[in-house]
């Protein structure tokens, strides 16, 4: 009997696994009209996240996608990265981090759709545009234009990929998760540069998209006349404010970029954008614009490993989105959102069943209300655009609602918040590293210095001053332009001068370092300028000219010049020598990279010696370390460093530029993500180049972990939107919850009464309950995660009877 009720259990299993197989491949119509995407003739209201597969690995991309699916994402949006997947004509890549493939299947496997933005170019701060620099030597070739050349290798790339997808069944024609596809990128904001090779370029790019027929809808993001059947989408923070809407009334409106910070420069501070801000333009974008489909740029933006980011970005990309750097949930905006989504889900029937009906509510208020006129179901968004610091009172309906500042209230039944975008209930959370490694001893180290080539060494010759990208073919980030001067005199001093195109040099003249410079972020040009003694007889000159990545945006890509343009020496103010015209030598990239050094297998290669006492540029550092015990994300601490690349068995995780601070003084990233899947158990090796005068006895391998959750309610916050807004109590909570493995150890402040400040800098206000303490350690003291309601009769009765009422928590995990 246990046997034959085994059987059948298996055989149930087996029949349900095959059920859901079959489901799962079952072919969906996709379509749209003036309201919003169709799926197997269903509306739908759709939210929307960015992960690009190569900034993050395999192992990561299931927790990633689970955390977007928590957090009330529906549809994971990715670039396709044509630099990466075709490296030389005609041979692609489709391995490891590149395994685009694999990385749908994975959306596919957790239940949510796609958007492949195809482009093939991409911009997204990534080297290159996303265009691989072989298309820079296709003779007549302008990017982007009305212009055979350029227009043969697109369609041949996009061609391959659409196939790839085709052939692995994954657009939801054919039963798989991707639901639109997009072609080209922000064209619009350069269109006018073309001239007359503009407009039909477009054309083109929207007829050649649609024609290799997906089955699925395709989009053109910034693109006011994309063609139909392609509908226009808009990208840009404030698109519930800007969206001129769709070109037709037949189509839907998309926001395809709704960036959750932006992206960081070298030298510039980070730009961060509030939970709450983003919120209110979400809904907004939904009332005034009737979106049905919001895509967060980023959800989770990763890491530019090797040499991937664009000119003078950071390694880091859009740490400060919900899911930072290392794949960490970052409150309040993952939990923001993932309450407005599910406030807006509560909606969506009556939202896509209707357009809404607008009604003025003040002269700065305004109520958008679904489904008001068929006399059944209803919705509404109060929306209040006021951007003073006052509350707003409006009636709707004969009920009172106040109003923050620049905030839009969400009722779903017409009658009741349940969510406003300016009041943050979900928990804040502190992010910090732990030292697990110091690589504090000289033997622990050794080193490896460049030789400053000289020109009698080199091999490639020029009577001229060669453009920097197009002689390395950007197999290297380092060219070096030499070359031999007589000086016929005796000694004298005399001033050198050196403009370069950008965006680094190094100027030596007979082996020692007699000048530095750099340009910055849309000003990459720059003049370096020393006093030199030249010698008598010859003297050797060496320029070593260093790109941070190469141009991402802007017409004419293929035009665009880097490196040394001219070089002049004066006396007394008078040019003695132009070597503008004059024989030059080159050396492409740098010995260590010639050799491997940084490579696994190669790291014994070259003439490595102990640390020593004296530091000079260009030098090579390797040591050993084993991995963190655990599984918290691990990173290198490089503030001692100065600049350069850095690598891991082998694997690049990017460059690092510590001596470029931010007008605040500070180096713009410090902490460098090395992925667990990079690591053995014992014995990885590390190794670095530095550009300038860094201390490697100052680099720590950390581990990143939050260590803090706060939270923060006011008895004027709605309660959690949890499962069903009927169903739950109509009280504000704080709720905290510790990550996976870690418990509330300690209570480092609790208030029920007035408390003064926020999440970030608090202190007991006039009014406190003196048992606030007590109650929280009773609530949460031991345990991963705990709910405390917003009570009175929690915390022993009221203590300031009249006055309005917060409780704010902040507690330690560990």
């Amino acid at each position: 009997m246990k046997i034959q009720l085994m059987w059948r259990n298996t055989a149930t299993l087996i029949v349900v696994m095959m059920m859901v197989m079959v489901m799962m491949t079952v072919a969906v119509n996709v379509t749209y009209d003036g309201r919003s995407l169709i799926i197997d003739g269903q509306r739908k209201m759709l939210f929307s996240g960015s992960i690009h597969y190569p900034r993050s690995t395999p192992d990561m991309w299931p927790s990633l996608i689970s955390k977007a699916k928590e957090g009330g994402i529906d549809v994971i949006e990715t670039y396709v990265f044509w630099n990466l997947h075709e490296p030389q004509p005609g041979q692609y890549d489709f391995s490891g981090r590149r395994d685009i493939v694999a990385f749908i299947k994975q959306i596919q496997a957790q239940g949510l759709y796609a958007c492949l933005r195809i482009g093939p170019y991409i911009e997204a701060e990534w080297t290159y545009g996303g265009f691989p620099f072989w298309l820079h030597d296709v003779p007549g070739i302008v990017y982007r234009s009305d212009n055979e050349p350029f227009k043969f290798y697109m369609q041949n790339f996009t061609t391959k990929i659409v196939n790839l997808m085709k052939s692995e069944g994954l657009y939801a024609s054919q039963g798989g998760p991707i639901i639109l596809s997009q072609i080209e990128n922000e064209y619009q904001n350069k269109e006018k540069s073309f001239g007359e090779k503009g407009p039909p370029y477009v054309r083109w790019a929207a007829k050649m998209a649609v024609e290799l027929d997906t089955g699925v809808p395709w989009i053109m993001c910034k693109q006011d006349d994309a063609p139909d059947p392609v509908i226009n989408t808009c990208n840009g923070r404030t698109c519930g404010e800007t969206f001129k809407g769709p070109n037709s009334p037949n189509k839907p409106s998309i926001w395809t970029e709704n960036w959750t910070s932006f992206y960081q420069v070298y030298g510039k501070n980070a730009v961060k954008r509030s939970a709450e801000e983003m919120a209110y333009q979400v809904a907004l974008f939904i009332a005034r614009k009737n979106g049905t489909y919001i895509n967060y740029y980023m959800y989770h933006g990763g890491t530019n490993f090797g040499r991937s980011a664009a000119e003078f970005m950071i390694t880091s990309y859009y740490d400060l989105a919900p899911l930072d750097e290392y794949g960490l949930i970052s409150q309040p905006k993952y939990g923001h959102f993932k309450e407005l989504h599910a406030a807006i889900k509560f909606c969506s029937e009556n939202i896509l069943s209707t357009f809404p009906t607008m009604h003025s509510l003040g002269p700065l208020q305004e109520v958008y209300v679904y489904g008001e006129d068929s006399g059944t179901k209803c919705s509404a968004l109060l929306v209040n655009t006021d951007h003073s610091n006052k509350n707003i009172t409006v009636k709707f309906r004969d009920l009172t609602y106040q109003l923050p500042p620049k905030s839009i209230s969400i009722l779903p039944d017409c009658k009741t918040v349940v969510f406003n975008t300016a009041k943050v209930s979900t928990q804040f959370n502190t992010r910090s590293p732990t030292t697990v490694f110091k690589f504090d001893r000289a033997e622990k180290w050794e080193q490896f210095h460049e030789i400053i080539p000289q020109f009698d060494a080199t091999t490639v010759r020029s009577e001229t001053l060669l453009e920097q990208t197009n002689t390395t073919k950007d197999v290297s980030d380092y060219l070096w332009y030499t070359a031999s001067l007589e000086q016929e005199s005796e000694e004298e001093q005399v001033k050198l001068s050196v403009k370069s195109l950008g965006h680094v040099l190094h100027v030596f003249v007979n082996g020692h370092l007699v000048g530095y410079g750099h340009g910055q972020f849309r000003k990459a040009s720059f003049l370096v300028e020393s006093t030199v003694s030249l010698q008598k007889g010859k003297n050797q000159i060496s320029f070593l000219s260093a790109t941070v990545g190469l141009p991402n945006s802007g017409a004419f890509l293929e035009r665009r010049s880097l490196g040394v343009h001219s070089v002049m020496i004066q006396l007394d103010n008078r040019v003695l020598k132009n070597f503008t015209d004059f024989s030059w030598g080159y050396q492409v990239g740098l010995l260590g990279e010639k050799l491997q050094i940084y490579s696994s297998e190669r790291t014994k290669s070259g003439n490595w010696s102990r640390l020593g006492s004296s530091k000079q540029q260009l030098t090579w550092y390797k040591s050993i370390f084993d991995a963190p015990k655990g599984d918290d994300p691990v990173t290198l601490n490089l503030g001692s460093m100065g600049k350069g690349e850095v690598w891991v068995n082998g694997q690049s995780i990017g460059r690092f530029w510590l001596s470029f601070h931010t007008p605040q003084g500070v180096p713009s990233q410090t902490w460098y993500n090395v992925p667990r899947s990079f690591l053995k158990p014992k014995d990885n090796v590390l190794v670095l180049f530095e550009e300038e005068i860094g201390n490697p006895l100052g680099i720590t391998i950390d581990t990143i972990s939050i260590t803090k959750v706060c939270a923060h309610v006011a008895d004027s916050n709605p309660p959690p939107v949890i499962n069903s807004w009927r169903k739950h109590g109509r009280r504000p909570k704080v709720q905290l919850s510790c990550p996976q493995g870690r418990k509330i150890s300690k209570i480092l402040f609790a208030s029920f009464g007035n408390p003064i400040g926020d999440c970030d800098d608090y202190d007991i206000g006039l009014c406190h309950s003196s048992n606030s303490k007590a109650i929280v350690e009773k609530a949460c003291l031991g345990k991963s995660k705990c709910t405390i309601a917003h009570s009175s009769k929690k915390f022993g009765g009221d203590p300031c009877p009249g006055i309005s009422k917060s409780l704010l928590v902040d507690v330690q995990c560990k």
